[in-house]
């Protein structure tokens, strides 16, 4: 049942990009979509990138092992300001903004609206060098899930799940990932949903597994060894707020069709998050019902073991074919628009802003679809080998990103006075303590390290923005024109 289930998955994502290949004309239609999305498949593209199969696999499983039922708490900031409150603040500035703007990255966002000449390029380093490894680091944990349910090799899962989604995003650019995110996104909710449903069940209820959760969790991690409430606070901060400066994630209020749709679009996304990350955080935690330590490999505590087990130990294989689509799905959206992202970076912001303005809308598209497929086997070759400095790129790329992203865009939208010596300082600021502060704090303090990185920059740029000159006025009111 789940091979088949796979396959008829995988038929529709290619017949969808075929679909995509005859809307795309422009590179706005490649990238944007036109800016004709409307609230619903906006707010599904939005949720389903925001939540990959990292949330599912070892982000979850590490969260719920370590705080328990406190967890949901990161649940909570995600639907509420990640999802919610992100497109009331940023929704329709930036849909506006980057119209005047005539701008279709965040990079090329950033450069128009500071009038910067090295904005833009530094952006689409930072976007390039941090998002592609990330956008392998989704498929992490999937192999066992493969190996035990479809009995097929961690080398072939990646190839098929990679290969299909270089055809989709390849041919049909934005219109087929938002098409192909809606239809992924029912899947995550209804797989989420049973996945809770059954979990829990097989405990006695919610009521009950969530009394049990509690009980066994205090017996698991002792007071004195639970994880602290600045790291909590950090995690909730990183996850929610963080999203507000991801490019992949921004993309989205780019190109929704119309302002008005924005409330809608904002409901529907944080009821999306509210149902995945509960689901995700739940079940992460339920791990403390079924299990009385972390499943070990090579002698070393697996997280991203504690789920898959879980799963496969406790639904029946009619369930687990759901839950494989659900997983893939996963994975699948969050890799086309990252890769979406960074091939733009490349394309847009190098190629287009610096070595050759000229170029036709044509030739712009074919080199989108061939950085696009390039990537795509750039994440192949991450994912299947894993290569040390990769690995350390993958634990950073959050933080880095948000770090370097989130101030720059907030101050662009709402403060006509951040100039671009302040931007330029912020963005140097997060970039180089996300990257210092991991390496001197560790990776399980990497949340805080990530926080402070985005956090900084909100002072330094209205610091060096007040000793050097105001953007002209010129640029301010095309850019803030019917804000």
């Amino acid at each position: 049942m789940a091979i088949t289930a796979l396959c008829i998955f995988l038929v529709l994502m290619v017949l969808v990009g075929i679909w995509g290949m005859k809307k795309t004309v422009t590179l706005s239609d490649f990238i944007l979509g036109g800016r004709s999305i409307g609230p619903w498949f906006s707010a599904f593209a939005y949720g389903a990138t925001y939540f990959s199969a990292v949330l599912f696999i070892g982000f979850a499983g590490k969260i719920g092992w370590g705080f328990g039922l406190k967890g949901l708490w990161i649940a909570a900031g995600n639907a509420v300001i990640g999802s919610l409150l992100a497109w009331f603040v940023l929704g329709r500035r930036t849909r506006r903004m980057t119209k005047n703007l005539e701008a279709i990255t965040m990079p090329e966002f950033l450069q128009e609206r500071f009038e910067g000449k090295y904005i833009k390029m530094l952006g689409a380093v930072v976007t390039f060098v941090f998002l592609v490894p990330y956008s392998a680091s989704v498929f992490k944990g999937l192999g066992y899930l493969f190996e035990v349910n479809l009995k097929i090799s961690y080398d072939m899962a990646l190839f098929l799940m990679i290969g299909i989604t270089g055809i989709y995003l390849v041919l049909g650019g934005y219109f087929a990932v938002i098409l192909t995110d809606f239809f992924q996104g029912i899947i995550k909710i209804f797989g989420a949903s049973l996945m809770v449903l059954v979990i829990a069940g097989n405990a006695g209820g919610i009521v009950n597994a969530t009394h049990l959760i509690m009980v066994k969790y205090a017996q698991h991690v002792p007071a004195a060894r639970e994880p602290g409430l600045l790291l909590l606070v950090a995690l909730v901060f990183m996850t929610s707020f963080g999203a507000w400066g991801m490019p992949q994630m921004v993309q989205k209020f780019y190109s929704i069709k119309d302002e008005s749709m924005i409330p809608k679009a904002a409901i529907v996304t944080c009821l999306f998050a509210a149902i995945i990350s509960f689901a995700a955080y739940f079940v992460g935690a339920s791990a403390h019902i079924f299990y009385d330590q972390v499943p070990l490999l090579n002698g070393k505590a697996a997280f991203d073991r504690i789920i898959p087990q879980l799963l496969v130990h406790q639904l029946p294989e009619s369930l687990m074919a759901v839950i494989m689509l659900l997983i893939l799905s996963a994975s699948m959206s969050t890799l086309s628009s990252l890769v979406l992202v960074a091939a733009s970076a490349i394309a847009v912001d190098l190629h287009k802003g610096y070595i050759d303005r000229q170029v036709s809308t044509e030739k712009s598209v074919v080199i989108m679809r061939l950085l696009s497929g390039a990537f795509i086997v750039f994440s192949y070759l991450i994912a299947r080998y894993q290569f040390a400095f990769i690995v350390t790129l993958m634990s950073l790329s959050w933080g880095v990103v948000a770090g370097a992203f989130l101030a720059p865009y907030v101050y662009g939208l709402y403060w006509k006075r951040a100039t671009h010596a302040g931007v330029l300082a912020g963005m140097i600021s997060g970039i180089v303590l996300g990257v210092l502060l991991f390496f001197w704090w560790g990776q399980d303090r990497s949340p805080i390290a990530s926080s402070v990185a985005m956090l900084v920059p909100f002072a330094v740029i209205p610091l060096v923005s007040l000793l050097t000159a105001p953007p002209s006025k010129k640029t301010l009111d095309k850019a803030f024109n019917g804000i």
